[in-house]
């Protein structure tokens, strides 16, 4: 990413604290998306007292504001900046780091979210590295992880390989369509299906689903400041679901591959 050294709660701090400086709108954005600049102010120094100045340079980001939303039969209107954040905080609470750190809060174009932008090489996709066994087990948390969030629009584009700081760090974008209470897992993802699922992972899923239960560290109060109660309880069942299966799910009827598939 943007910078060395920073743990996600220091991301977390400079997203949700930094200014945000617009730079320009992303072309070929299914919503508004707008690619900005994180300019750390007095607030943020005071809370990140131990990194120095060059830590927080040339940092950018996404932003999607809620009002840039195009509206969808099936998605409450104003709710897919909710939905980034919501997935946000799913990987992260699994240990995945899966998802650039990404907030909730208000911009140029009123509320949004803002997302670490990952520096990237756009020709990379899916497609060019699928079947390769460095990413496998990332891959392996991808299908899972859209499968318990119910991802619609898994593209082969939304799979980034980060090209600053780790070569081998696959990061995933564009979850505003996820969480849906009816099955609509779309992805170009299918290598494991049917497949055991390997223990560690496994057991990340209970463990997310155990907290997910018991309110551990408020992970289910903040998911229902973003989601509506049904959509908590289908997460829920969905993980528990996986688990009892113990294999990476198979393709469901109708269609089951995001278009376009890019």
């Amino acid at each position: 990413m943007a910078a060395n050294g920073l743990r996600t709660a220091d991301w977390l701090q400079l997203l949700q604290g930094g200014t945000l400086d617009v730079k320009g709108a992303l072309p070929w954005s299914s919503n508004y998306s707008f690619l900005v600049d994180i300019c750390p102010n007095t607030a943020v120094w005071e809370s990140l007292p131990h990194l120095s100045e060059n830590a927080l340079t040339d940092v950018r980001a996404v932003y999607k504001p809620r009002q840039g939303e195009r509206p969808l039969w099936d998605f409450a209107q104003g709710t897919l900046c909710q939905r980034e954040r919501a997935a946000f905080l799913v990987s992260h609470t699994l240990g995945w780091n899966l998802i650039p750190p990404t907030v909730l809060r208000q911009g140029e174009h009123g509320i949004g979210s803002v997302q670490l932008f990952v520096h990237h090489d756009p020709e990379a996709h899916y497609f060019t590295f699928e079947g390769d066994a460095m990413f496998k087990e990332p891959l392996q948390k991808t299908v899972l992880l859209d499968t318990i969030i119910n991802n619609a629009d898994r593209k082969a584009g939304h799979l980034l390989i980060e090209e600053q700081n780790d070569a081998d760090q696959l990061w995933l974008i564009d979850h505003g369509i996820s969480f849906h209470t009816e099955y609509k897992l779309r992805t170009v993802v299918w290598e494991f299906a049917g497949e055991p699922v390997p223990p560690t992972l496994l057991k990340d899923l209970e463990t997310f689903s155990n907290k997910l239960a018991t309110d551990d560290s408020g992970i289910r109060t903040e998911l229902q400041t973003l989601l509506s109660q049904a959509e908590v309880e289908a997460l829920q069942k969905r993980t528990l679901q996986t688990c009892r299966s113990r294999t990476f799910v198979l393709p469901g009827p109708g269609r089951h591959y995001p278009w376009p598939p890019v």
